[in-house]
């Protein structure tokens, strides 16, 4: 037989690329794991940064709604109390009616007339 002559630089040209392929599959492999970890530790530092907003929230509406009750209570009170005008109406009623100069002024022309 016989021998016949193989062209092995052919062979080894197709195993250089499969080892290049081997080693590119490999990256991406490693690249995938990364971003998948970060994709997990991105996910669940958004879960606890929107479960922490949602506290906060929770937090900021029953302020609003106690201050919402305390602004409807203070209101339906504040009608019971005077105005600033009618409390100035009866400034200068109590200054025109002024009891104990009225007496003096009385006494003071009652001893001029005697």
């Amino acid at each position: 037989m016989p021998e016949e002559e193989y062209d092995y630089s052919y062979f080894n040209a197709i195993n250089s690329k499969l080892r290049d392929l081997e080693e590119k599959n490999r990256m991406v492999k490693d690249r995938l794991i990364l971003v998948g970890e970060n994709l997990i530790e991105t996910k669940e530092r958004m879960s606890e940064e929107i479960l922490n907003l949602k506290k906060e929230m929770i937090f900021l509406k029953t302020n609003v709604e106690r201050m919402k009750s305390f602004i409807e209570s203070f209101s339906s009170e504040i009608s019971q109390f005077t105005r600033k005008e009618d409390f100035e109406i009866l400034a200068k009623q109590a200054k025109m009616f002024q009891p104990l100069d009225f007496i003096r002024k009385s006494d003071l022309e009652k001893l001029k007339n005697k």
